[in-house]
């Protein structure tokens, strides 16, 4: 798949190149959104979106997180033209829809399916009938959309579930339905906003599984919004970080996960990666294990192999005593923390050389910790060092 291309940078300027703008299929170019002031006594007006500049290229997955209250579900609302902006400019699939007449913007909705957090199914319609209910407006004839939903329900697996009422379902039923139903009218652009919260882990990865389905097999181009890092870890292409309606960082999720940049965005992927050990741990690992306790990150770069035979061949004894590796984008991310015995001059050698592949900490010991000169996960996501 092609670099995906999301900015903003220094100045606000956006991040592109010329295969982005081309193939961009969601555009915004410093997009604000403020929420006047309501009457007298209400609250201040709320700058709830705040120059948002970012291009989304077409049959990508884009994460976007942020705690509550950081602007996202207010991002989506403007692509879709539920929420009108301030100032600025968004355009999909080429069209500016910022000062679009409602008539014209029902019809750039046509082409992006909703998902919602609550399913927001209609109760007193059957599986069936909510699947079906976006066809009839859409004017589908009645023999077109028998055939359109079973191929449906079958996609999402519930096709034995058309006659049942939203409330005999589960969640992850229902949710599936909310996938069939956004995906009735084949949209090019399908909008998850908090999709899998209400949902439990097993069947927030089912989901999950479901919506790459939807992005590899149709080509359909998925933004997902979620406060969820372990959602972007396994399905999106690429994440943007949102702060009180700003872009704090953007890119590529495995190089998000890996040099997080602003502060917001680490403390979110610690919640995804599991590998560094807290203050607390550290000091039961001193008194545990005598010897050097080193965190080193392990990635492409510096695979647990790699560390082992620079350990091994330089006669250290080393052992894993905490951490965790997992994967994003199919590539290995995380870190482990070793205990080192050996010759003093030999540990400082082998930490010297992986110093050169990645990040290292060195815990707790008389020897003057050493650490590569790249920041990383390690080296940024707060912990003991």
């Amino acid at each position: 798949m092609a670099e995906i291309v999301l900015g903003p940078v220094a100045g606000g300027e956006v991040i592109t190149s010329q295969e982005g703008a081309m193939s961009a299929i969601v555009s915004l170019h410093h997009v604000s959104k403020e929420f006047p002031r309501q009457g007298r006594s209400g609250p201040a007006a709320v700058l709830a979106v705040d120059d948002v500049s970012l291009e989304v290229e077409r049959g990508s997955v884009l994460g976007i997180v942020g705690y509550s209250g950081a602007g996202k579900s207010t991002l989506v609302r403007l692509i879709n033209g539920l929420e009108r902006s301030t100032g600025g400019s968004i355009l999909v699939k080429g069209q500016d829809v910022t000062h679009l007449s409602e008539r014209e913007l029902r019809k750039v909705r046509a082409g992006i399916g909703m998902i919602f957090q609550q399913f927001n199914l209609l109760k007193s319609r059957t599986v069936y009938g909510n699947v079906a209910y976006p066809l009839k407006v859409a004017g589908w004839k009645k023999e077109d959309i028998k055939p359109r939903v079973a191929q449906l329900l079958d996609f999402v697996g519930i096709a034995d579930k058309g006659d049942r009422y939203p409330r005999r379902l589960s969640g992850g039923q229902q949710q599936r339905v909310g996938i069939a139903r956004a995906l009735a009218n084949n949209p090019d652009i399908l909008l998850a906003d908090e999709a899998t919260s209400a949902l439990d882990p097993e069947t927030t990865n089912e989901v999950l599984k479901l919506l790459r389905r939807v992005n590899q097999e149709f080509g359909t181009t998925i933004i997902v919004i979620t406060h969820e890092m372990h959602v972007v870890r396994e399905i999106c292409d690429a994440v943007v970080m949102m702060d009180k309606g700003r872009v704090v960082e953007s890119g590529e999720t495995y190089s998000v996960f890996k040099q997080p940049r602003a502060e917001s965005t680490r403390r979110f992927v610690a919640t995804a990666v599991h590998s560094r050990p807290s203050r607390e741990t550290l000091d039961r690992l001193a008194t545990a294990h005598p010897g050097r306790l080193v965190t080193v990150a392990i990635s492409e770069t510096a695979p647990t192999p790699v560390v082992a035979e620079i350990f091994a061949r330089l006669g250290i004894h080393s052992g894993v005593v905490f951490g965790g590796v997992t994967e994003i984008q199919h590539r290995i991310l995380g870190s482990l923390t070793y205990e080192l015995n050996g010759d003093a001059g030999a540990v400082d050698a082998a930490l010297a050389q992986l110093a050169l592949l990645t990040a290292i900490e060195e815990h707790a010991t008389s020897s003057p910790p050493v650490h590569s000169a790249t920041e990383s996960v390690l080296a940024s996501s707060g912990g003991a060092s």
